[in-house]
């Protein structure tokens, strides 16, 4: 992983160096991909026959698509793609738990690297180029939005109609973008070295992997930890790659989509699911959910196009009965708040925000938190037995967990929090701050205009302490959770 980390970096660099003596976008652009799949290839020959694969058909497709824009090619597109993923991501599944004999060629079948974004990146074009979008790529520019390297292997996922631009751009990456990538990238590293201490624990065996495939047991409060401890290891994890991700574009002067807005400050499960892995819930919600949504009027209709569209963003993770009752439990989510919110149009009644705030948030994330129970446990019989102790209140008596995990989850949730408080705090006073040399305050005018000379050593002791703790621990944890998906 090291190596590899090291590869994207060494790469990273070359191009830096690239676009500042090239300013033709071809030339950019036939680097860029050359670059991008010497990368992807690092990974393995044959998930790079894949993409290619899928490349040259969607991208035949499309052209296709555009002198004939009928449904019927669009759907021959689409069935193409969701075949692809089928193949790769649900079959082995299914060949491994059904004993047929023409099935179990495709157990061992390994998953490429990233298929499941690059795939919906392909299928949004499909479906940009029916609604009428101006699309008109050259073979290299739509190969290059299928391979980009910062986004390939786990997002954000683009679409065609914000890269394009881009990739045609012959303006220079200037400083400031390389920056504000590198901050990005070091925030990111940071991040994820904390979801892999949550998922290890301060002593070895005792973090949350542990806690759901070693334990066999569980009390009330266990679930919760391992609830909210999940949720805060797997947003570390997701969104820390997201800004490496984003931060590595960046430097290149390329904007990808966002991918977490501070979902743990959610109050609604409606405000949470804009919030978290947002450049799949907004394509859910544009390619599924809309559309779906304006075939009938009814509510019961809205409703259920909600349910099936949180199902169908469960199984885009993963075909199994958990993801599809996950997806289910978000939906049903949603569609309560949508009622609350209704009551209250219909009775008029809007309570204090002082008072109605902080429990609406407390409500939104322990509702949320209970959901990734289904998410991560590792069988449906564990995922029953861990809120049948969430249920059952004589099991709050007592724990199973290490106390250390406890204090862990505590600590990281609370340090993040001090953060976001922090930087809110210095932003706030950043926008009263007149120009330079005008505050009465010289150090906290330094903390507000050079943050990096106060932040750059705090991530430095940061990051000492948590490579310090691993290093001390053996064992892997789980590095890029979502590659999994």
């Amino acid at each position: 992983m090291l190596l590899t980390g090291l590869l994207y970096g060494v790469a990273l660099l070359i191009l830096l160096l690239v676009f500042a003596k090239v300013r033709s976008f071809r030339v950019r652009q036939a680097i860029l991909l050359v670059a991008s799949y010497a990368l992807y290839l690092t990974w393995g020959v044959w998930f790079g026959a894949v993409l290619l694969a899928s490349t040259v058909m969607n991208f035949l497709v499309g052209r296709w698509l555009k002198r004939q824009p009928t449904a019927a090619v669009l759907w021959a597109g689409l069935a193409f793609n969701l075949a692809l993923l089928a193949v790769f991501k649900y079959i082995p599944g299914i060949a491994v738990s059904i004993p047929v004999a023409s099935l179990q060629r495709f157990s061992r079948l390994a998953l490429p690297l990233g298929i499941s974004f690059w795939t919906f990146q392909a299928m949004s074009y499909l479906l940009d180029l029916y609604r009428g979008e101006e699309l008109d790529p050259t073979f290299v520019e739509f190969a290059l939005y299928m391979a980009f390297f910062p986004v390939t292997v786990s997002g954000p996922i683009c679409r065609m109609t914000e890269m394009l631009p881009q990739f045609r751009s012959e303006k220079s990456v200037s400083r400031h973008d390389i920056g504000r990538g590198l901050c990005r990238i070091a925030t990111g590293v940071l991040m994820m070295q904390a979801a892999q201490l949550l998922g290890k624990g301060i002593l070895g065996g005792e973090g949350i992997n542990g806690g759901f495939d070693h334990l066999t047991r569980w009390s009330g409060l266990d679930v919760w930890c391992l609830a909210f401890g999940y949720g805060l290891q797997l947003f570390f994890d997701f969104a820390g790659y997201s800004h490496v991700a984003i931060g590595a574009a960046q430097m290149l002067g390329f904007t990808v989509p966002e991918n977490f807005a501070r979902p743990f400050a959610s109050t609604t499960p409606s405000i949470f699911w804009t919030r978290w892995h947002m450049s799949l819930s907004f394509w859910i919600r544009d390619y599924v959910f809309l559309p779906l949504a304006v075939l009938r009027r009814e509510m019961w209709w809205r409703n259920l196009a909600l349910v099936i569209s949180m199902v169908v963003f469960g199984l885009w993770h993963k075909g199994s009965i958990l993801f599809v009752l996950w997806g289910s439990y978000q939906g049903i989510l949603l569609i309560l708040h949508r009622q609350w919110q209704a009551v209250q149009r219909r009775l008029k009644w809007e309570p204090p925000a002082a008072i109605w705030t902080p429990i609406s948030w407390a409500v939104t994330i322990t509702l949320i938190s209970a959901g990734w129970i289904l998410f991560r446990a590792n069988s449906l019989p564990q995922a029953t037995q861990m809120l049948a102790a969430v249920a059952s209140p004589a099991s709050y008596l007592g724990h199973v967990l290490p106390r250390s995990l406890y204090l862990l989850v505590a600590g990281l949730a609370i340090a993040y929090a001090a953060v976001l408080f922090v930087i809110d705090s210095l932003d706030r006073y950043a926008e009263r701050l007149g120009p330079p040399a005008t505050s009465r305050s010289e150090i906290l005018e330094v903390m507000v205009r050079e943050r990096w000379v106060w932040i750059a050593p705090m991530w430095a002791a940061a990051s000492l302490l948590v490579v310090t703790i691993m290093e001390r621990q053996s064992g892997a944890a789980n590095v890029f959770m979502y590659r999994s998906f």
